[in-house]
């Protein structure tokens, strides 16, 4: 008698407001309002997003899961930078943090994570050399620990305030960009408290590779995935003409899903087969006004459906 195989559990797939140009730096252009991104994000066939930058969407956690069920979407997560390698911005990091989390938990319950990161884009050796990171631009052994302790104080104060945990966004133009920087953050930092939140395009201009290889490296710290791609032909121009972090956006470093070169087809397989239990994100940045964010939505999700997703 041939033993029963489970079919593979289909991925939950969402989009980001940061596809739309919704970011977490102080840029010029104006981005879109949340009720034309949340619609626009459920008329390109996704099920989920993100919450943006605090105040984009309601802050009254009645209204934010009225706007959510309307529109058949989860919440998926917050993103909430902080300046982690100076401890004077530990408290009020802490203090954002959760109260984010207590927003999406009132309005979602348990499922969304506070996806955690540096304050990328701050630190002006960083920003110019995205992409370029050598291992002269690390922190110190004190700045990690500094760091590190961060990380993990604001993930806990997360979990004891409202019960929902916390994963850290590896990012370029901030202070955990390569390979070794995620490994160095995830030795030090408590694996009950603090997952990974693992970005296909940020490993991959991050100098990281393959992100599958780094996948398998780190999946037992991965509790969320963001797809996103990476143009190898803006990658090289940016090395060569030493562009800065939004220089490299600007010129569309984080291509539509299928025009770079990672194969996202074998990594949804993989995730698959290992039964990963969470969803993935799509998030393609762009800069505020910048293209047709609608029409890439859709040709992204076209993509992922014959990446079987």
């Amino acid at each position: 008698m041939k033993p029963v195989v489970k079919p593979a559990r289909s991925i939950p797939v969402a989009n980001a407001p940061c596809s739309w140009g919704v970011l977490e730096f102080d840029l010029p252009g104006k981005a879109l309002g949340y009720a034309q991104v949340l619609d626009e994000i459920k008329a390109t066939g996704y099920t989920g997003t993100e919450l943006g930058d605090w105040g984009f969407m309601p802050t009254d956690p009645k209204v934010l899961r009225r706007e959510l069920q309307t529109r058949e979407l989860a919440l998926l997560g917050a993103f909430v930078p902080v300046a982690f390698a100076r401890e004077s911005a530990h408290a009020d990091g802490e203090a954002r943090a959760v109260k984010t989390a207590r927003l999406m938990a009132e309005a979602m319950g348990p499922l969304p994570f506070i996806v955690l990161a540096d304050d990328n884009g701050q630190d002006a050796t960083r920003t110019k050399l995205a992409g370029r990171i050598r291992s002269e631009h690390r922190l110190s052994k004190q700045k990690w620990e500094t760091f590190s302790k961060g990380v993990d104080r604001v993930a806990e104060a997360v979990r004891r305030q409202t019960g929902l945990r916390s994963v850290f966004h590896h990012h370029c133009a901030g202070f955990v960009e390569t390979p070794w920087e995620i490994e160095q953050l995830m030795k030090l930092t408590d694996p009950k408290l603090v997952g990974l939140c693992f970005d296909t395009g940020h490993f991959r201009f991050g100098g990281g590779g393959d992100p599958l290889r780094a996948y398998r490296q780190f999946k037992e710290r991965i509790w969320h995935v963001h797809f996103k791609d990476c143009s190898p032909q803006v990658d090289e121009q940016s090395r060569r003409n030493e562009w800065d972090y939004f220089a490299s956006l600007k010129h569309g470093i984080f291509c539509e899903l299928g025009r770079g070169d990672i194969d996202f087809k074998a990594f949804a397989a993989e995730l698959q087969r290992d039964g990963y239990p969470g969803w993935i994100v799509v998030e393609q940045d762009v800069l505020p006004g910048m293209g047709a964010p609608q029409e890439f939505a859709r040709r992204n999700r076209e993509f992922l459906r014959h990446c079987h997703l």
